[in-house]
């Protein structure tokens, strides 16, 4: 079993340990593992198992995925591995498993995010809910104290501000239901004031006004923020904004993808923060990873996941009365 202080700087990212410390609490879930045809994907999986987080289920082309277990001395005895003939049918036969109730996670094996994401949204045999998709990073950032998710960087390219409702509505879901409080959410542009030459500006002072409204529940809003006066009390202090979020963010809602997608780069390269990456809105959480994730990033993907569906199981409603 993987000792979770050989993963890195000890100390570093203490944020991620509490975290996966908390889902080894819950039982493991069964977790349909999509194309985990490298050695990445499927040591993912397998380290998952060995800490206690997931039960895999591996599903693509036998052979590949056995082979790549011999070269890289993978143990996956232990697990069921459902051969499908390619990585298409591996995300089909994936999303058929979650369908028929055989799983209670989905993780993205070697296959492009585009390909597994289809599969979940087919109108007929997909995953979808009455809830927009949307992703979220889940960042242990080692100068910042707070947990950061960033939102939405990999999923929806330029949502709108219906969809941003959306991506707002499922960060704070997660981040309150997998019991880290009342977030404070900061939503981005290059100004923190309100102009027409800035679009972002005039759907953040929306998105504001709609949490006024009840359009957005259990988070507290900003915005238009720029990203120093988001996270840095002194810039907010200098710029006199007073506000609860201001300075103190914790999740983050950037204008469209390409923008979420650079910070996030920019916190994991420059600044050496891990980054777990999770997809909400469909029937299940989706675990995202990436080949130049740590060990520790996923596991944290990970065990977010696990937080989020045992947070669901505990207040489902019970069925038949």
């Amino acid at each position: 079993m993987p000792d979770l202080k050989d993963l890195g700087e000890a100390g570093r990212h203490e944020k991620y340990e509490r975290l996966i410390a908390r889902a080894k609490q819950a039982p493991a879930m069964t977790t349909a593992v999509a194309h985990p045809c490298d050695e990445t994907s499927l040591r993912g999986a397998v380290e998952a198992a060995a800490v206690g987080l997931m039960c895999p289920v591996l599903v693509g082309p036998a052979q590949k995925v056995r082979a790549v277990a011999k070269e890289h001395d993978i143990d996956i005895s232990p697990f069921d591995l459902v051969d499908v003939p390619h990585s298409d049918a591996a995300a089909a036969k994936a999303v058929e498993i979650i369908r028929e109730s055989r799983a209670d996670l989905l993780m993205k094996g070697s296959l492009h995010t585009d390909e597994l994401m289809r599969a979940v949204t087919s109108s007929t045999t997909g995953l979808r809910t009455a809830r927009r998709i949307s992703h979220v990073f889940v960042m242990d950032v080692p100068t910042y104290p707070e947990t950061l998710f960033i939102t939405d960087a990999a999923i929806n390219i330029a949502p709108d501000l219906d969809a941003k409702r959306d991506i707002i509505q499922n960060a704070i879901d997660l981040f309150t239901q997998i019991g880290l409080g009342t977030p404070r959410v900061a939503i981005l542009s290059a100004v923190e004031t309100v102009t027409s030459k800035i679009p972002s500006t005039i759907d953040a002072a929306a998105l504001c006004k709609m949490a006024e409204r009840g359009q957005i529940t259990g988070g507290i809003l900003d915005g238009p923020l720029a990203f120093d006066n988001a996270i840095d009390p002194e810039a907010a202090r200098i710029k006199g904004i007073q506000s609860p979020v201001a300075g103190r963010a914790q999740i983050l809602v950037v204008p469209n993808l390409e923008s979420g997608n650079m910070l996030a780069k920019n916190l994991t390269f420059l600044l050496r923060a891990d980054a777990a990456g999770i997809v909400l809105g469909a029937r299940v959480p989706i675990i995202l990873t990436s080949r130049a994730d740590t060990v520790r990033a996923r596991l944290a993907s990970c065990a977010v996941a696990v937080l989020l569906a045992e947070a669901r199981r505990r207040t489902a409603p019970i069925q038949g009365g």
